[in-house]
């Protein structure tokens, strides 16, 4: 477990705040992924770099992990809202911070 541990550190490490701007050529180009907030970002993208299908497959059927849609796009631009990212390559996941959130 000490290299699921280490992952997950080094995930949270690389795990910063960003603004939409930032975002958009990765929504442009289909590699955006919105995690629903309540779930834990890095346990997530720990998840999508250890290929574990299953529990990524469970998200996604649930929604709580997504293909980041253009109403996403459109509300985050109208609200600019404070935004979590992290890449896990060729995805970056982006989840919303704060009681702004849906």
């Amino acid at each position: 477990m000490a290299d699921a541990e280490e992952l997950k550190a080094r995930l949270n490490a690389e795990t910063g705040r960003v603004s939409w701007s930032e975002l958009e050529r990765h929504f442009a180009r289909g590699a955006l992924v919105t995690v629903r907030r309540g779930l834990d970002l890095v346990e997530v993208a720990a998840a999508f770099v250890e290929d574990d299908r299953n529990r990524v497959s469970g998200w996604m059927e649930t929604g709580a992990v997504r293909t980041t849609s253009a109403s996403d796009a459109q509300r985050w631009v109208k609200r600019d809202p404070t935004l979590w990212a992290v890449v896990v390559a060729p995805w970056v996941l982006v989840q919303e911070a704060g009681k702004e959130a849906d």
